[in-house]
């Protein structure tokens, strides 16, 4: 899942950020409301994160007011040093989702995270499923047919977006998007190994169908063979 942060203090967003990276997150920095916005329309995120104090002519609260006057309704979690009644209630009435007041536990963020990637269109339950295979996005478990599978931090994200467009074809580009962040170095063929890496773990000695299928000149799409 792919996450933009938009915060200035840079320390508070480098830790941010190595956390919620160690969670298998993918996370995008901008340090100021001009560039969050710009990332914002320019990409597509599955939760955005938003300082409330921000330099220059652009607060969180306003950044969220932009967003949403684009349409654009992914999960807004706006952080704050101001936690008043009308502070709190300022934010969510310019479109955000949740409010955190500094200083945080990063239990506690991590927590509201998962509980708004939980919300429609994504999975209600914590446990995604796709027939014998199974994954826990609070306890970061994978099994099929009950067998826990050892996956790496970047398999598992790749997992988890695929389960959670379970029966839909989804792009390389649509991957590489959600899963790595925008500096990483993706080559051209990586979506294909890590695909390959998924695929040898989770058919390894399973009995039932293989998940993840090719669609030639589309994507990759995880679900249940047509018969299965």
């Amino acid at each position: 899942m792919r996450i933009l942060l938009v915060e200035d203090e840079h320390k508070i967003a480098s830790a941010i950020k190595k956390g919620l990276e160690q969670e298998t997150f993918a996370v995008d920095v901008a340090y100021d409301g001009e560039a969050g916005l710009t990332e914002a329309l320019g990409e597509e995120y599955d939760v955005m994160i938003l300082d409330r104090m921000l330099p220059g002519g652009m607060d969180g609260v306003q950044l969220t007011q932009k967003i949403r006057a684009e349409k654009i309704h992914t999960p807004i979690l706006i952080l704050t040093a101001k936690g008043g009644v009308s502070d709190r209630v300022e934010g969510l009435n310019a479109g955000a989702d949740d409010y955190l007041v500094k200083p945080f536990a990063f239990t506690e963020l991590l927590a509201r995270l998962q509980a708004l990637l939980r919300r429609p269109p994504q999975a209600l339950d914590p446990v995604l499923t796709v027939g014998d295979l199974t994954l826990d996005t609070v306890r970061f478990e994978v099994k099929r047919a009950g067998k826990l599978v050892q996956l790496t931090s970047k398999e598992f994200a790749l997992l988890r977006y695929l389960m959670s467009h379970a029966d839909t074809v989804v792009s390389k580009d649509k991957i590489i998007a959600h899963v790595w962040d925008y500096d990483a170095d993706v080559l051209p063929n990586t979506v294909e190994v890590y695909i390959g890496y998924l695929r040898a773990k989770l058919d390894r000695g399973a009995k039932g169908p293989n998940l993840i299928q090719t669609i030639r000149g589309f994507g990759y799409k995880i679900g249940l063979p047509e018969g299965a």
